[in-house]
């Protein structure tokens, strides 16, 4: 005998069951702005017929369905979609750091332009004309210091500047380095909220979106592998679980960043061991410390604590993913198997210092070979002396030079008669010598330098020959600073490309994440609609039974009344 109310619970089920997706539909509705929101969804399934399977069961004319319940609310989200997403993002935060990192630079060098390092070059080239034209100009002379001034001091912009900026890529990894431990301790704390709800049943949908918002931000700077871990207990099949996070380097060694609610810490480090900091200047070297290795600590360990899971070096990276080893690669590197620094910043630094070394060589060892105007008929040798030196400078030696160091010597300063434009001594209409210097500017120096060959009536004058310490390639001054610079557009070009080109795709991505896992605002009022129609269908199904049972209840047994 089947339940007189059997009809009551099925419309108060399905009551609760309509009423529990139009509160989820209204979740929906209010955070159709929210970032990182999955819109989530009523799963629903009939209850058990009527009659259950037994050896007392009665017959009837089928099995009579006893209505609807809500079994979970979901979120609607595509696993692959969001992996995809996160490879592009890591391919986005490497190219995005990186054009930023040579947009600076390309700002720093200002070529070409009238106030760049080939301009200064230049203007000085120009200057030694005009003393070879007049070299007992006073005037001429003092432009042509000033103009070497000028030059000196461009390639000390270029330097500081250049460090400067390195410097503060140096503390943008610091800060990223942080922003990721950060991360990781979040992802954990979810982790630990998600190990709690889900053995009762529930599903934290929002604590899912929270870690997954987490999880995209963290794979802008690394990329890492994501393993789902059961709860346990009553939780749901579809529950997901917490998450357990791992970092796989090149050579496929694998270290756990996140297990549950326990996280570890990253930091980066110098060749000297202390933190990478962005000081470029380092008090206890004198010099600069590239970065050396990430160390790891142990899950649920201090980052202090002597015991770590290891460390990884820039060789160790994924090519070209994550914001970090863009960061690492543009601030300057040195991995254990190799004995020089790279990376972007050093690399170009160590151009200029190249450029400003052989230029300085060069120069002096041309000027020493001319005469000043303070040489006399009698005078047996050149009088020429140092006109650039560096740090550590000598009477005899132009010390260390740098393109941070470069200067003007101070006896050139201060007397303009020590340039040497003459060919000969006591010739104070003789500029053959600065034409000379001038004509440096279309000296290729290879490894074997140059010699100048001296038509000169001195028996004690020899031809002047330059041997390098190092070599420009077989190019001029320029022509070497003129390729620094177009390698740098070329690379500028290259990572804007790149970059246009990862955030295409990921927009691509993301739209296709959005139309699967967003709200749509038209199909939540379409659900609505149909939600409340249910419910009020329901409701009214609720008043036929009742009409029913009172017909039954109150009707029946009266007859002849």
């Amino acid at each position: 005998m089947r339940s007189t109310f059997m009809g009551l619970e099925a419309s108060k089920r399905g009551l609760f069951t309509q009423q529990s997706a139009l509160y989820t539909t209204g979740h929906n509705i209010s955070n159709a702005n929210t970032i990182g929101y999955t819109r989530q969804r009523v799963n629903m399934a009939s209850t058990l017929g009527y009659p259950g399977a037994g050896l007392n069961s009665p017959m009837t004319a089928g099995h009579i369905g006893t209505g609807v319940e809500a079994t979970s609310v979901q979120r609607i989200r595509d696993e692959f979609i969001d992996r995809q997403y996160r490879q592009e993002t890591n391919k986005l935060g490497y190219w995005e750091s990186k054009a930023n990192a040579i947009s600076q630079m390309e700002d720093v060098m200002s070529e070409p332009s009238e106030y760049g390092l080939n301009e200064a070059f230049n203007l000085f080239w120009s200057s030694l004309q005009d003393v070879s034209t007049n070299p007992e100009d006073s005037a001429a002379r003092k432009v042509a210091i000033q103009r070497a001034e000028h030059l000196a001091d461009t390639f000390n912009y270029l330097d500081t500047q250049l460090k400067q900026i390195q410097g503060n890529i140096g503390n943008e990894i610091d800060v990223s380095t942080t922003q990721i431990n950060s991360i990781l301790k979040q992802i954990a704390e979810i982790n630990k909220q998600i190990q709690a709800v889900e053995p009762n049943g529930y599903m934290p949908n929002d604590l899912y979106d929270a870690r997954d918002t987490l999880l995209d931000e963290l794979n802008e700077y690394i990329p890492v592998s994501v393993e789902r871990v059961k709860s346990g207990g009553n939780a749901l099949e579809i529950a997901e679980g917490s998450y357990k996070i791992t970092y796989k380097t090149a050579d496929g060694t694998t270290m756990t960043l996140v297990d549950g609610k326990d996280y570890a810490e990253l930091k980066a480090l110098d060749t000297a061991g202390n933190k990478v900091d962005g000081n470029v200047d380092d008090a206890a070297t004198k010099g600069y410390n590239p970065f050396a290795q990430i160390v790891v600590s142990n899950i649920g360990n201090p980052p202090d604590s002597t015991t770590t899971q290891g460390s990884f070096e820039e060789a160790d990276f994924e090519n070209s993913k994550g914001k970090l080893l863009s960061l690492i690669n543009s601030y300057g590197f040195k991995n254990t198997d190799s004995p020089t620094t790279e990376g972007y910043y050093p690399e170009m630094l160590a151009n200029l210092d190249k450029l400003a070394q052989v230029f300085v060589e060069a120069f002096n060892t041309v000027h020493q070979a001319g005469y000043t105007l303070n040489s006399t008929n009698d005078s047996t040798a050149p009088d020429g002396g140092l006109f650039f030196v560096g740090e550590g400078a000598t009477a005899t030696s132009a010390g260390t030079i740098t393109a941070g160091t470069i200067k003007v010597s101070a006896e050139i300063k201060n007397d303009p008669k020590k340039i040497a434009a003459s060919s000969a001594p006591g010739e104070e209409g003789n500029g053959k010598w600065a034409t000379e210097l001038a004509n440096l500017q279309s000296k290729a120096v290879g490894a074997n330098g140059f010699t100048i060959d001296l038509d000169r009536t001195n028996p004690n004058d020899a031809n002047v020959t330059y041997t390098p310490t190092t070599d420009l390639d077989g190019a001029t001054f320029q022509s070497f600073y003129e390729s620094l610079i177009g390698q740098l557009g070329v690379d500028g070009q290259e990572a804007a490309r790149l970059q246009y080109n990862s955030e295409t795709i990921r927009l691509t991505v993301a739209n296709n994440r959005a139309s699967m896992s967003s709200v749509s605002l038209d199909e939540e009022m379409t659900n609505m609609i149909t939600f409340q129609q249910a419910y009020n269908a329901n409701a009214r199904m609720i008043t036929v039974i009742d009409e029913t049972l009172d017909k039954i209840i109150n009707g029946m047994g009266r007859v002849g009344l």
